[in-house]
């Protein structure tokens, strides 16, 4: 019985395409637990969560706008390569004249909606930043919660690149 069971022998193909979709699983494997993507590229603090251009970003388009998504409750200013943008609140825009439906002209500024507590800015003619040169730049939210006020707030800074 035993001695009637013929050994395979050695297929060196198999073995070395084996050995191939090994190393190939092996280097997607660590490919995927040493990249930094999302949150992980920068840890945000509790009150802001999410920031664009995002931080370390690396091929940011000249005319990108920047979005800075707070906590309910917060409020901030945008500061660009040491430009503090002025602000303006989008329940303050218009008037009492205004009819229901009519558009509103915005001016080149940060915006902040209040009822999504998001800031958001876009470089434009007329605005104090109108447009972002290629390299490295750093931008910069200064944040506090409504009811404290202006005095008690904190910043986060965070770097892109621009192409």
């Amino acid at each position: 019985m035993f001695g009637s069971q013929r050994r395979r022998r050695f297929d060196r193909s198999l073995l070395i395409a084996s050995l191939a979709i090994a190393a190939g699983l092996t280097l997607i494997i660590w490919g995927i637990t040493v990249s930094v993507t999302g949150d992980d590229r920068g840890p945000l603090p509790d009150a802001i969560e999410s920031v664009s251009p995002a931080d370390g970003a690396s091929q940011v388009p000249q005319q990108s706008g920047f979005f800075i998504d707070l906590l309910a409750g917060y409020e901030g200013s945008l500061t660009i390569d040491g430009v503090e943008l002025p602000v303006v609140r989008l329940d303050e825009l218009g008037g009492l004249d205004q009819e229901p439906g009519e558009q509103i002209d915005i001016p080149p500024v940060t915006v902040y909606e209040p009822g999504n507590a998001t800031l958001a800015f876009t470089p434009s003619d007329g605005a104090l930043i109108s447009s972002l040169g290629p390299g490295s730049h750093r931008a910069s939210v200064t944040y506090w919660k409504t009811a404290e006020g202006r005095d008690e707030a904190r910043s986060y800074s965070w770097e892109f690149t621009v192409v």
